[in-house]
Parts: structure tokens; sequence; C-alpha cells
């Protein structure tokens, strides 16, 4: 399949009318959807909250750690913007995380999903385009990369600042829309762990918005919030995408 222009594919989910549609682009979340992190992330959260003075195992600890949870995807100065009211401290708890994150990954044991680099590999051989989107800062994404030796990897990385606002919102993803060059955003497949993921996706247009089950929310969660299909991991997407699936 190598060099076509993106991959016929039909949509048989219950609401599709199983027209064939081009693909020719993938927009992958990272931390829990192509990348493992063993709870970096909320490790480095519970550090920013004790910076910021709330005691850990406080009952407003374990709220803050509970909405953070709730809102996994969504761009990290968005989570501390809702959980602090003054903006400084907003500031400063994000930066907090974002250097106990980069700490945390300094010593290694982030690791790819079993399956994600050949499914990159099998995106781009198909001739799509493949966008990796976090909800990190910039930093925190090429510390990322670099530590994985991902950089390069993808024909784009994109983060909220970039765009603009993170997921829940449609920003990132229209905005690799316009970068790359592509003539409609149903040409999108989205796929990503969280339900924001899923909102992102749906908010964008996107024609495939899949969840995946090795990251932070349920099936029944990601179904609930609209996702399109449900696989689980990314190491399923090229089934789930094969022309020769394709139901005519």
């Amino acid at each position: 399949m190598k060099g076509r222009p993106g991959v016929d594919f039909a949509l048989w989910d219950e609401t599709a009318n199983h027209s064939v549609r081009r693909l020719s682009l993938a927009v992958l979340d990272m931390v829990g959807t192509t990348i493992i992190d063993d709870g970096r992330m909320e490790r480095a959260m519970s550090r920013a909250l004790a910076e910021q003075g709330i005691e850990p195992g406080s009952a407003g600890f374990e709220s803050m750690l509970g909405y953070a949870r709730d809102t996994m995807g969504f761009s990290w100065t968005t989570v501390f913007d809702h959980l602090f009211e003054d903006k400084l401290r907003a500031r400063g708890a994000n930066r907090a995380f974002e250097l106990a994150y980069d700490e945390l990954i300094s010593h290694g044991g982030i690791r790819p999903v079993p399956g994600a680099l050949d499914t990159i590999s099998w995106l781009q051989d198909a001739g799509m385009k493949v966008c990796l989107a976090t909800g990190f800062g910039r930093h925190t994404q090429n510390m990322v990369l670099e530590s994985l030796g991902w950089m390069g990897i993808a024909d784009l990385s994109i983060c909220p600042a970039d765009a603009g606002r993170g997921r829940p919102y449609p920003d990132m993803i229209l905005t690799a829309v316009l970068a790359l060059d592509l003539d409609d955003v149903r040409e999108v497949a989205v796929v990503g762990d969280t339900t924001s993921d899923v909102a992102a996706g749906l908010r964008a247009g996107a024609s495939v918005v899949a969840g995946v089950l090795t990251g932070s929310h349920s099936e029944a969660a990601l179904r609930a919030a609209g996702a399109t299909a449900v696989i689980p991991s990314i190491k399923a997407l090229p089934a789930l995408l094969e022309p020769k699936a394709v139901r005519r």
C-alpha cells in the first residue's frame, strides 16, 4: 500500500450511512494512547498540589485529584485554572506539574504502547499523515518525544499553545488540518483514551473518533461520549481502518 494518498474507510457504526470516505490524517493522543507513563502524570499532579499547600490525603486534595482524573486529556493549564481561582497560583501549579513530570520522565520509565510504532508506520505506509497531540505544554511534549526517540516520527506534533485551546475543544485538530493542508475535516481519524479526546474529535467533524482502552477512561464512558468505535489499543487501529474491511 506504499504511496497511497489515504485510506478508504466506511463508517459502520449504528449512526453510519456506510458511505466510503478517504482518510488522510490520524490525530493520535500521546499518554494513554500511544505512550505508557505508569502513573507519572498523577504523581506529578500530586506533587504540584502539595507545593500549592494542598495537604495530601485531605478532602480538598482528593477532590482536586479526582477532577484531574475526570478531565484527563484536557489542557493542563485549563485544569489548574479550574482548580485555583487565583490565576497566579494556577500558573504556579501548572509550572510545578511540568517540572515534576519532566523530572519523573528524566529517569526513564515511559514507553510506547505495544504496537504503537507499528501502527504509526502502517498509517504512513497507507499514505496518511500522523499528528501526535497532547495536553502538555510544548517543553514537556518535547521532553516526552525526546525520551522515546520519537522526535520527527510524526508529520506534526501539537499542544494547546499551538492552537489556542486544548481538548475538549477542536482547536488542535483543526490546526493540524490547516497545517497539513487537508481539504476536508472528514478526512481525519482521531484516536484517544479519554472522553475529551472523543469530544474534540466530534466537534472537529472527524469521520472516525476511536477510543482506546489503554488509558484513563472506560469503554462505557468513551461510548457515552460518542466514540464511533472503541478498540482495545492503538495496535487494533489498522484493522479498524483496513480498506479490505470496508463494507460497500
